[in-house]
C-alpha cells in the first residue's frame, strides 16, 4: 500500500510540476497538456496491461512494481531534459508541430509505466481495491500538499527531479528482497546528489522559453521560482531593468526617487494614459492592484499621494525584489512611509478591507502564465468580472473612480470589455443610465494594435471640472487621444456601447465577444469567438492578440486530439477485442461515466475556489488535497461495503444531488471572500469533504464487482482469477479495461471542462459532472439489462 501511495505521489507531483514548466517553456495555453498527457499515459498503460496480461503474469507484483518504478525514475529524468532542450515557438509549421509532438509523447512515458503498474495491481488485488484506491488517492493528495513548498524552495526543474527521486524510492519499497532494495539505493543516491548539485549550480534549468534561447536579448541577473511564476530580473541593452514573469510578461523596475523624478521619468510617465488618474486625484488615496516594478506607485507618490496601497500577488516581486535585492536600485520605493504593500490577491484584499479609496487602479494586469491549476485559470481573470467591479465601486469614496488600463486594438475589444463590465456593475448598483460615468483615453489613435487605453469608471457622473482637467492633459500631451467623454460627441465603439446602455445586446452584434464577464465565467481575455479562432490564426500571423487566439484554437485542437487518441488507444482496442459483446462494452461504460464525472467536478471546484482562496495555486493545493483525501477515506470505507443488487444506487444518487446543491452554493462564495484564511480552509473542507467521501466509492466498488464475478460475457457463472482465466479458459481482463477507460474519460473530461467553462460557465460545467454520475447510475440501474447483471453478480467478499 505504501508503494502505491508513493508511486501515486510521484506521478501527480510530476504532472503538476510539468504544468509550471510548460507555462514557462511554451505558453500557458499548452500547460494543461500535462493533465491530458498524464491521463492518456495512465490509460495507455492500462491498455498495455490488458493486451499483455499473459506476459505480465510471469512477474510477481513486487518485481513488476520495483522494475516499473525504477524505469519510471529514469524516464522522468529523460523527460525533463527533453522538455528543457527542445525549443517550440508559436509558428504554425511542421517543425514546431513535430517538436511539440515529441514533448507530448515523451512526457507521457512516465505515466504509461504508472498506469501499467496500477491497473495490474488493481486486477490482481481485487479484494483490496478499496484500500489500494485509497492509497492511490491519498498519495495524490500529499503531492498537492507538497507542490507549493517544493516549487518555492527548489524551483520547477528540481521539483520534477524530486518526483523522480520519490519514484526511485518507491522501487525500493516495492522490492520484496533486500537485494532488490539495494539495487535501488544507487539510483536514489544519484538523484538526491543531482538535486543538491542543481540547487547550487542550476545546470539543469530552462534553456529555451517560447522558442527563444534565454540571455540572447537581455542579461538575466536574478531568477527565482515559486508556485505562481518563474520570476526574472533582466537588464536590457539600454541598462534598464525589467521584472519578467514566465519569460513573457514584464514590468519595468523603477530607478528614480519620487522626490527628484524630473526629466525622462516624469515626462514619460505623466504622458502615459494611466497618468490621468493622478491628474484627477493628485493627492488621493490609491489602491493599486498588481504594481509590479512600482511604476504606478511612483506616479502616485510623486504627485502627492500620502496613502498608496499596493496589492502584489507574488511575494518574490514584493519582498525579494522590491524590498530586498533591488531596494536600493528602486530608491526604497516599497519602503516609503506612505506606501503600504500587501502580498495577496487584489480582489480578496479589496473585498475584505474597511478602507475607502479615491482610485482603484489596475494597469495592464495580466501574466500570460498558467498556474499549477492548469491553463485557462489565470488569477487575474477574477479581477475583471462584474462582481469584482461591484466590489471596487463599493470601496471607493464618494467621488472615487476605477482606473483600468488595457492594451487595445484597431477594432476595440479589451478596453471596450472593461466598459461593458463596469456598465453592468453600475446597473446592478442601481445606476440606470451611466453615460456620464466614463472617460476613455488612448496613447494615440486606434489605427494600430497595441495601444494602451485607460478606462475611468465612476459611480457618479464626471463633473465638468474633471472633464476640463482631462482636456488640459490632452492638450499638454498631443499624442493622447480621447475615445470617449460625456461631453464629446463620437461614433466609435465606445460611444455606441454607452449609448446603447445594454452591453450584452451590443456584444451580440459586435465582431468580438465584449459582453460582461461574471464570476461564473471569468474569462475576460477571450474576446475571440470560438468559430473564428482558427481563421484568425491563419490570417493574422503574430498580432497583439496572437496568444489569445492561439489559446482558443488550441483548446479546440487539443480536445480533438484527445478524442482521437482515446479512440485509437482505448476504444478501438476494446471494440476489436470485444467485438460482438455489446453488453460487456456497455458495462464498462459505467467507468467512463464515473471518470468523466470525477474530473468535471474536480476542475469546476478548482476554478470556483480560485477567487475564494485568493490564488489558483491555493485552489489547486487546498481543493484537490481535500478532494483526494476525502475520496481516499471513502474508498477505504468502501472495502467494508457489502453490496446488494441496488447498493451502488445510493452513493451515485447522493453525489448527483450534492452536485446540484453545490452548484447553487458555490456561486455565493464571493460574498464571504473576506474571511480569514483559516476559516476559508474550514469552509472549503466542509463543502468538499462530504461529496469527496462519496466520490471515492463508485470506482473501487465497480472494480470489485468486476473482479468478483463478471467475465465480460452475457452470462456469469464462474469467477476469474487474476490472470483472467476462468475454468473454461476464457480471457477476462476487464479490470485493466475499466482502469484504462476511466483514465480515458478523464482525458476527455479535462478538455470538456475547459471548453464548457469558457463558453457556458462554471455552473454548467459542475452540473455536467453531476449528470455524468446520473449516467453512471443509469448504467448500473434497472434500465440496462447488462447493468442489472453487473450488480446482480457483484456479491462481494472482503
Amino acid at each position: 500500500m505504501f508503494g502505491v501511495l508513493l508511486t501515486s505521489f510521484s506521478a501527480l507531483l510530476l504532472e503538476l510540476s510539468l504544468t509550471r514548466l510548460f507555462s514557462v517553456i511554451l505558453f500557458y495555453h499548452f500547460a494543461f497538456l500535462a493533465i491530458s498527457l498524464a491521463l492518456l499515459g495512465l490509460g495507455a498503460g492500462g491498455v498495455f496491461a490488458c493486451i499483455k496480461r499473459s506476459w505480465l503474469g510471469r512477474f510477481e507484483i513486487q518485481t513488476l512494481g520495483s522494475l516499473s518504478c525504477r524505469f519510471n525514475a529514469l524516464a522522468i529524468l529523460a523527460v525533463l531534459l527533453v522538455v528543457l532542450h527542445v525549443p517550440v515557438s508559436l509558428q504554425l509549421d511542421r517543425i514546431n508541430a513535430l517538436k511539440l509532438a515529441a514533448i507530448y509523447f515523451c512526457s507521457a512515458i512516465p505515466f504509461f509505466f504508472s498506469g501499467l503498474l496500477f491497473s495490474t495491481v488493481f486486477a490482481r488485488e481485487s479484494r483490496r481495491t478499496g484500500m489500494l484506491y485509497a492509497a492511490d488517492l491519498i498519495g495524490g493528495a500529499l503531492a498537492c500538499l507538497a507542490l507549493v513548498p517544493l516549487l518555492n524552495l527548489l524551483g520547477g526543474p528540481n521539483t520534477v527531479l524530486v518526483s523522480a527521486l520519490t519514484m526511485a524510492s518507491a522501487s525500493a519499497i516495492w522490492s520484496r528482497s533486500g537485494a532488490g532494495r539495494k539495487r535501488a539505493v544507487p539510483l536514489v543516491t544519484a538523484l538526491l546528489l543531482l538535486i543538491l548539485a542543481n540547487q547550487c549550480w542550476s545546470f539543469i534549468d530552462v534553456v529555451y522559453a517560447k522558442g527563444v534561447k534565454l540571455n540572447q536579448v537581455a542579461k538575466v541577473e536574478f531568477v527565482r521560482w515559486n508556485a505562481l511564476a518563474r520570476v526574472e530580473v533582466n537588464q536590457r541593452p539600454d541598462h534598464s531593468k525589467w521584472i519578467v514573469l514566465d519569460a513573457d510578461a514584464n514590468s519595468a523596475l523603477v530607478n528614480v526617487s519620487p522626490g527628484s523624478w524630473q526629466g525622462p521619468w516624469k515626462r514619460d510617465l505623466m504622458s502615459a494614459p494611466p497618468a490621468l488618474a493622478n491628474v484627477l486625484r493628485p493627492h488621493g488615496e490609491f489602491a493599486i492592484i498588481g504594481p509590479g516594478g512600482g511604476v504606478d506607485i511612483l506616479r502616485a507618490v510623486a504627485n502627492g499621494s500620502e496613502n498608496v496601497v499596493g496589492i502584489e500577488i507574488n511575494p518574490i516581486i514584493a519582498n525579494t525584489i522590491m524590498r530586498g535585492r533591488y531596494a536600493d536600485y528602486s530608491f526604497g520605493l516599497y519602503q516609503l512611509p506612505q506606501v503600504h504593500i500587501v502580498v495577496g490577491d487584489g480582489r480578496s484584499f479589496i473585498r475584505s478591507t474597511a478602507q475607502r479609496f479615491d482610485v482603484v487602479q489596475m494597469t495592464r494586469v495580466d501574466t500570460w502564465a498558467s498556474t499549477a491549476a492548469g491553463a485557462m485559470a489565470l488569477s487575474e481573470n477574477y479581477l475583471y468580472t462584474t462582481e469584482a467591479f461591484q466590489q471596487y465601486f463599493d470601496h471607493l469614496k464618494r467621488d472615487g473612480f476605477i482606473a483600468v488600463t488595457r492594451w487595445e486594438f484597431r477594432q476595440p475589444r479589451e478596453a471596450l470589455r472593461v466598459v461593458s463590465v463596469a456598465m453592468e456593475a453600475l446597473h446592478r448598483l442601481g445606476v440606470s443610465s451611466p453615460a456620464k460615468n466614463f472617460i476613455v483615453v488612448s496613447k494615440g489613435p486606434l489605427n494600430e494594435d497595441g495601444r494602451p487605453v485607460i478606462v475611468l469608471a465612476k459611480r457618479s457622473a464626471f463633473t465638468a471640472q474633471e472633464q476640463s482637467q482631462v482636456q488640459a492633459q490632452l492638450a499638454a500631451n498631443p499624442d493622447l487621444s480621447l475615445l470617449y467623454s460625456p461631453s464629446e460627441p463620437g461614433t466609435n465603439a465606445f460611444h455606441e456601447v454607452v449609448a446603447r446602455n445594454d452591453p450584452s445586446a451590443f456584444a451580440a452584434t459586435y465582431a468580438y465577444d465584449v459582453s460582461p464577464v461574471t464570476d461564473d465565467s471569468p474569462f475576460f481575455f477571450f474576446t475571440l469567438r470560438f468559430r473564428d479562432a482558427l481563421k484568425s490564426l491563419v490570417t493574422s500571423h503574430r498580432g497583439m492578440d496572437w496568444k489569445i487566439n492561439l489559446g482558443v484554437a488550441m483548446l479546440g485542437i487539443v480536445t480533438l486530439i484527445s478524442v482521437i487518441a482515446v479512440l485509437l488507444f482505448l476504444i478501438l482496442p476494446l471494440a476489436v477485442q470485444r467485438a460482438g459483446n455489446r453488453g460487456a462494452v456497455l458495462q464498462l461504460m459505467y467507468f467512463v461515466a464515473v471518470g468523466l464525472g470525477y474530473i468535471l467536478v474536480e476542475i469546476s471546484f478548482v476554478q470556483r475556489f480560485v477567487l475564494f482562496l485568493g490564488s489558483p495555486t491555493y485552489a489547486l493545493t487546498v481543493v484537490i488535497f481535500f478532494l483526494l483525501l476525502s475520496s481516499g477515506i471513502g474508498s477505504w470505507a468502501s472495502r467494508k461495503y457489502r453490496m446488494r443488487p441496488r447498493a451502488l444506487y445510493a452513493p451515485l444518487a447522493i453525489i448527483a444531488c450534492m452536485v446540484i446543491i453545490d452548484t447553487l452554493l458555490l456561486s455565493r462564495l464571493s460574498s464571504v471572500v473576506g474571511l480569514p484564511f483559516g476559516l476559508k480552509l474550514l469552509v472549503t473542507a466542509s463543502i468538499i469533504a462530504p461529496i469527496g467521501f462519496l466520490m471515492g466509492m463508485p470506482f473501487p466498488l465497480g472494480l470489485r464487482a468486476l473482479a468478483a464475478g463478471f467475465t465480460m460475457g452475457p452470462e456469469v457463472t464462474r469467477e476469474a482469477d487474476w490472470r483472467g482465466n476462468t475454468e473454461s479458459g476464457t480471457s477476462n481482463n476487464v479490470v485493466e479495461w475499466a482502469w484504462a477507460l476511466n483514465a480515458g474519460a478523464s482525458v476527455l473530461g479535462s478538455d470538456l471542462a475547459i471548453v464548457t467553462a469558457v463558453h457556458l460557465g462554471l455552473r454548467v460545467t459542475l452540473a455536467l459532472g453531476g449528470a455524468a454520475y446520473l449516467l453512471a447510475l443509469l448504467m448500473a440501474g434497472p434500465g440496462q439489462s447488462s447493468a442489472r447483471n453487473f450488480l446482480r453478480t457483484a456479491k462481494l467478499r472482503d
